[in-house]
């Protein structure tokens, strides 16, 4: 190589080099923190939103997802943490949030909603109300995915309501752990970190959650029957730090955003999916699943039915959303 030729790279470099640093420079990176595991349908849901922003910002905007409570963070903990920005996103279980945003717990209430057609004319009405409380809690909602049908996880069958006297269950909110209560269990409140060595050392005698979670938590080393309660609702909400959104360039946010829009219909299909797919993995592992008798599924309803106008009572602002709700379904 010639002198001449050596030092045209050379300046070429030079010129160069602040450009490829500016460029790194100019990539942002985000910590998704969720508490569930690798293999949970949700945080697969969280991967797969990551890499469909990078390939949308050409890999100017990446997200990191660290799974199974990797950064340290409780479920109830997620909320207040995006909005001190102890980590700048998170996916958060909208029912645990109750001390800091009652509202985030209307799907909560016991046998409210009946399906994924009920809670989609509820999110209608619930969604400006989720707008107020993200902005009011410094961050964005990107998406929101429920969880498949809910399940009671029992030690042992059950024939009658007063079966379950005393049987002491695990809830993920207070919602859940009053029904429980009502018809004559032992409701505790309990982070999904602290449920599999509590039914190992028999703290506690079942769980109620998904199928999904079920499988999470090999419930068949502990369990024996799951009954397909579907007593309650809850969804994960894919949340953004406000000051970190706003961050961005305006073109990635609205990239982002139309990504988030585009994803979360196929999402809520995979949480149907992934419930028939967990049922399937739980009887092969030698647990049963089976539906409620009508008659005790009655006494279940009949036992909780003050707690929707005990909710309301306590969160006057679910009102308006849980009435407009119930008049479109025509049982207002």
């Amino acid at each position: 190589m010639t002198t001449r030729r050596i030092l045209m790279t050379a300046a070429f470099g030079s010129l160069a080099a602040p450009a490829l640093i500016r460029s790194a420079r100019a990539a942002t990176q985000f910590d998704l923190a969720t508490v569930w595991p690798d293999g949970n349908f949700h945080t697969q849901n969280a991967k797969r939103f990551a890499a469909e922003v990078a390939k949308a910002t050409d890999n100017a905007v990446t997200i990191n997802v660290h799974a199974g409570g990797a950064l340290g963070f409780k479920g109830p903990e997620l909320l207040r943490a995006v909005r001190d920005g102890l980590v700048p996103m998170a996916d958060v279980l909208n029912n645990q949030q109750i001390g800091d945003a009652p509202t985030l717990a209307i799907e909560g209430i016991s046998f409210l909603i009946g399906s994924f057609d009920e809670l989609k004319v509820l999110h209608k009405h619930l969604m400006p109300e989720y707008e107020r409380v993200a902005k009011a809690n410094n961050q964005k909602f990107l998406y929101i995915v429920p969880w498949p049908t809910q399940y009671t996880h029992l030690r042992n069958p059950i024939s009658t309501i007063d079966d379950l006297r005393g049987v002491r269950i695990r809830a993920s909110d207070k919602n859940t752990a009053d029904m429980c209560n009502l018809m004559g269990a032992s409701g505790t409140m309990m982070p999904w970190g602290e449920v599999v060595p509590a039914l190992a050392s028999g703290r506690i005698d079942g769980v109620c959650t998904s199928a999904t979670s079920g499988v999470d938590g090999r419930f068949w080393e502990f369990l024996k029957v799951a009954y397909r309660t579907n007593h309650t609702n809850n969804s994960q909400l894919v949340s953004i730090n406000l000051d970190s959104w706003n961050e961005l360039s305006a073109a990635n946010r609205e990239k982002i955003e139309a990504v988030a829009k585009k994803l979360q219909p196929e999402f809520w299909n995979v949480a149907q999916m992934d419930d028939t797919n967990s049922v399937k993995k739980l009887t092969e592992n030698g647990m049963q699943v089976r539906d409620v008798d009508p008659a005790l599924m009655a006494e279940m309803r009949k036992r909780t039915a003050s707690m929707k106008d005990d909710f309301i009572k306590r969160v006057p602002a679910a009102r308006p959303i849980v009435q407009a709700y119930l008049a479109e379904l025509g049982r207002a």
